[in-house]
Formats: C-alpha cells, structure tokens, sequence
C-alpha cells in the first residue's frame, strides 16, 4: 500500500493525466562532474513540460513553478540545450538548502506532473511499494531510468521486430483468462529466440533487458484483451467498480513482481547453474534462489563457501533488508536487482552488511565509485557460479 506521499502523487498524477517518473541519477545531483546538477528529462516527452521543441543549434528557456511535496515552491528553468555536443533537458534553479537533489537521493524516484508548461508539482518518492504502486495506478513501467505517462498518447503495443509483434499477438488471440507468469516468461522467451538470430549470442545483461521491456508489451497486449468486458460492463454500483479497479492493480503489481524473478531463473537454467527457487529452509523461510539446492544447504558436510542466496528484487532501495534474515547458512548474501542507482551511503550500508549486488550492466554507470561494496554483472555472477560448481 502506497504511503501518504505516493497517494498523492498518484492522485495528481491520475487528476492531470501526465507525469514523468525518472530514478535520479548521480549526474542529476552534480556526482559526476558534468554539468550543473539539475533533473535530466527525457527528451521523448518534451512536450509535456516544454513549450520548445528539442532543436539542434539552440537553447532554448521556460520557467514553470514547481510545487514540492512538502509545500515548498521554487521557481525553476526547464532548459532545452541543443548548442555544441549537448542535446538534452534538464530542470534547474530550485534555491538554497533544497532538499530534493542531494547525494542521499539517488535511486529515488521522481514524478514530474505538469499542470502546463508554467506550473508543475513534483514528488519524491523513496519506498520501494509507492515505486511500484505508481507504476502499477499509472500502467507505466520504467525498465531502464525513466517511463512517461501521457492518458493523451495511447501507445499501441509494437515491437522493432516484427516478427515479435506478431508472435505476441497469436498468443494474445488464444488468452481467455490471464496466463500464469511463468507462461508469460516462456512465451517471451521463445518469441525473442525465434525471432532474434543474434539472442542466444546476447550476454546474460542484454538478454535479461530484452525479456524484461518485451514481456512488458506482452503483458499490455493480454491486459487490453481479457480486461475489455470487465471496464465496459455496467457496474452495479461503486463498490463494484473499486472490486474491478482493484482486481485490476493487484493482477498488474502481482506480475511486475514475479516476471523478474522467473526471467533469472531461466537465464540461469539456460546457463546450467543448479539451484531451487523459493525453498522452505530454516523453518518457513524462502528466499528467492538458492543455489545449488536446499538439499546441499540442509547437509552441513556440504562446502559453505559453495552455496548462495540471490534475492531478486526489482527494486531495493528499503526492501534489501529482507535478505538480511535470509539463508542463516550463507553469510554473504547477493541481490540481483533493476534499481537504477542506489545512493553511496545505501551502498556502504549494504556492503557492512555483508551483501554484493548483481546489476544488468547497462545501469552501472548509474552506482556511485568508491563505497568499496561489490557490483557484478548477470553475466559476471553466472561465470563465478559455473567456476565454483565446475
């Protein structure tokens, strides 16, 4: 259940019809050494929060006023640059001891939603259950940085491929009732391996980014075809809309939250790597993977230093923790997550508490240097894997 600050920002997210949800990013707070620090904004969906086109050779200002969650107002710049090597937005000017774009918020998510071009509201959001639940209200969802949501531009579902496009509609025909999640793994899986020459040649990382954004469309294709008659029937009455409504969100954060963990274990099925998904050991505690296997873990004559937990969280900003009470066995523990940056001073948390992290590779230039925890690729994590249990 969203917090406070999440319902709202769905609430203004949902009343306005736009919004923009951006993970901040160490260059946004000034990390890098670019520069100025100042909100990135993609530049697909521009229009919603500037009146200039992204042109090159110019630069181009306008000045929105910015309510914060807290009730403060800054009077800020949305700055197209499109001048030298720069062709970017970005939003600037917020005033001395802002609080929303400091080192400690990276891998928060921010949700920009325009009013108009001249007045905006803006949340920051730091639960992992109020980063879900906006995607899930806004059936949008952020597979690399940042998703856009606009009630005004129906996206009508098509891949690059299409021989993607058409293998997902063929399944999408056959659907009266909604597939489990592992159904839906596997009919992404094959449609990218029969339709991609080059997938099986992919690394784990750019496999797992293709499963992941495809099984998405896959999702929204089914999603509009088994949900039509549910939103166009006559409700009874309001209570059975919001029985609808919320049979609808809780089917769309159901599966956000198992389609990562079953495209991990087929990566790594595929990769030979032994291990049991969701054991009961110590009791009644099931962590996401175990590997080899809960028989090897049960059996204290087998090597402690060959076994491992992975959990797989989309997101880990607060939930890592969980792994903490996890596999009592396996000090050292791993997550495999999708989060888009986490801040130095979550990472040295993490790292004190003895856990690695396994991040696609493509979101490492988004984790701060330095904070001395360990960060692997998928594919790093699979060679090590096959090493130890060769």
């Amino acid at each position: 259940m969203a917090s406070a600050i999440g319902e709202k920002a769905i609430e203004a997210a949902l009343s306005t019809g736009k919004a923009i949800l951006k993970f901040v990013s160490r260059n946004d707070v000034g990390l890098t050494g670019g520069h100025q620090s100042g909100f990135f904004l993609p530049k697909s969906g521009w229009h919603i929060y500037s009146p200039y086109p992204p042109t090159k050779g110019e630069n181009k200002k306008s000045w929105p006023r910015v309510v914060w969650q807290d009730g403060r107002i800054t009077e800020s710049c949305v700055t197209w640059y499109g001048t030298g090597t720069r062709s970017e937005y970005r939003l600037t000017k917020f005033g001395k001891g802002f609080p929303f774009l400091t080192a400690d918020i990276v891998g928060d998510l921010l949700v920009l939603i325009p009013i108009n071009h001249q007045e905006f509201r803006a949340y920051i959001l730091d639960i992992d259950e109020d980063i879900e639940e906006i995607q899930v209200a806004l059936s949008v969802e952020i597979t690399e940085t940042y998703a856009i949501y606009d009630r005004g531009q129906v996206a009508i579902p098509e891949s690059e491929d299409e021989c993607i496009a058409r293998n997902f509609r063929k399944f999408v025909e056959l659907l009266s009732d909604y597939p489990s999640t592992q159904e839906f793994a596997d009919a992404t899986r094959k449609t990218l391996e029969g339709c991609i020459k080059s997938f099986e040649k992919l690394t784990a990382d750019e496999r797992l980014r293709c499963l992941v954004d495809e099984e998405y469309t896959l999702f929204r294709m089914a999603e509009r075809k088994i949900t039509q008659p549910e939103v166009t029937r006559l409700f009874k009455d309001v209570d059975d809309f919001l029985a609808t409504a919320s049979t609808i969100m809780n089917r769309r954060k159901s599966r956000a939250g198992k389609s990562l963990e079953r495209h991990v274990e087929n990566l790594f099925s595929s990769a030979g790597i032994p291990f049991d998904a969701q054991p009961k050991i110590d009791g009644n505690v099931q962590p996401d993977i175990l590997i080899p296997s809960r028989i090897a873990y049960v059996d204290d004559s087998y090597p402690a230093d060959k076994l491992f937990v992975v959990g797989v969280k989309r997101t880990c900003k607060d939930r890592w923790r969980q792994v903490l009470n996890e596999a009592k066995r396996i000090p050292h523990k791993h997550i495999l997550t999708l989060q888009p940056g986490i801040s130095a001073s979550q990472l040295y948390e993490m790292k004190n508490s003895n856990i690695s992290l396994i991040v696609p590779k493509y979101l490492h230039k988004q984790y701060p240097r330095g904070t001395g925890i360990s960060i692997l690729t998928v594919e790093d994590f699979i060679a090590h894997i096959q090493a130890v249990h060769s």
